[in-house]
């Protein structure tokens, strides 16, 4: 078995003049649950479906599983942006009907699809058809068609759009016993939350471009802690904190890289303020996104006012 389910080298798209996708690369481990991130408009979608094969690149290669991923369909797992199912058709036959497109027995993928509502506590709708269910219990259903084939990869564009919180819960636990089942997942979401709790690895794609290729914890480590410091005693205790540090009511505020975190310890038993409230802590993962995405932005800001200044003086 390969390392990677997943791997697509220098993926670009234009539409037009527009250009959709800029060398984008992926490189999925098998078995794992990757989360492709980015604002919407990023490049997300076209990305997933040149990985797919659904669109053709205009630039790049994708493999899926070493092939060529429209040979190997069959073994993929697809939920799209776009929702859609048949509205008369009840729950049940709607899931072993996309069973069957991938070659799954009908009966069985009736059978399938009783048991995983069942667990997702989903049974009272069933035999529900589509029409006269919600549109999050709609997508409930046609996320679990997309798996009741057992598929080897899964890829899910934007899953959790559109579901409440109790819905999200189960998609999150779906999601992590089809991990369990051995099955490789790669979703994409501009909700940091999601992919916080689930990915082991992401990408953060802004502008066209990765940005960003790592686990949660690389990305979240690219912004410095932050401390929340509560004297016991007042006096003049910056003078022993960071430059920059904010008093807001009683507690101090600051950020502080890794390696002056015992410096900053030391100076605070030392000094005589003691301490009422200490907390230090990693910036989570939508710190980190906003703050990879802003220099994106940043940059892209400068370039077209240097482009502008250019065209000004020619």
């Amino acid at each position: 078995m390969s390392d990677y389910s997943v791997e697509a080298n220098g993926l670009t798209k234009y539409f037009g003049d527009f250009k959709a996708v800029d060398h984008v690369s992926l490189a999925v481990p098998t078995g794992s649950i990757y989360g492709v991130l980015g604002p919407n408009g990023a490049g997300k979608t076209t990305s997933l479906r040149m990985t797919l094969g659904i669109i053709d690149p205009d630039e790049g290669t994708s493999r899926v599983f070493g092939e060529r991923p429209q040979s190997v369909r069959h073994r993929i797992g697809y939920l799209p942006e776009e929702r859609g199912l048949y509205p008369g058709m009840k729950a049940r036959d709607a899931i072993a009907f996309m069973g069957a497109l991938r070659g799954l027995d009908w009966s069985e993928g009736r059978r399938r699809a009783a048991g995983f509502m069942t667990e997702l506590g989903l049974e009272r709708v069933i035999d529900e058809k589509i029409r006269k269910m919600s549109k999050g219990m709609a997508q409930m259903v046609q996320l679990i068609g997309s798996i009741v084939h057992a598929p080897d990869l899964i890829i899910l564009d934007e899953p959790f759009s559109g579901l409440d919180p109790v819905n999200q819960e189960r998609l999150e636990m779906l999601v992590k016993r089809e991990r369990t089942r051995g099955a490789t997942i790669l979703f994409s979401t501009h909700v940091m939350a999601h992919a916080e709790r689930l990915c082991d690895r992401i990408a953060i794609i802004a502008r066209s471009q990765r940005r960003f290729e790592g686990t949660v914890d690389e990305a979240r480590a690219l912004l410095p802690m932050q401390v929340r410091y509560t004297p016991r005693t007042g006096g003049d205790v910056a003078v022993i904190l960071p430059p920059g540090a904010e008093q807001r009511g009683d507690a101090w505020h600051f950020s502080i890289e890794d390696k002056a975190v015992e410096p900053l310890l030391s100076r605070i038993t030392a000094s005589g303020h003691g301490v009422t409230g200490l907390s230090i802590a990693r910036p989570a993962l939508h710190d980190a996104f906003v703050h990879i995405v802003r220099q994106v932005d940043a940059g892209f800001a400068a370039d077209a006012r240097s482009d502008a200044i250019e065209e000004a003086a020619a």
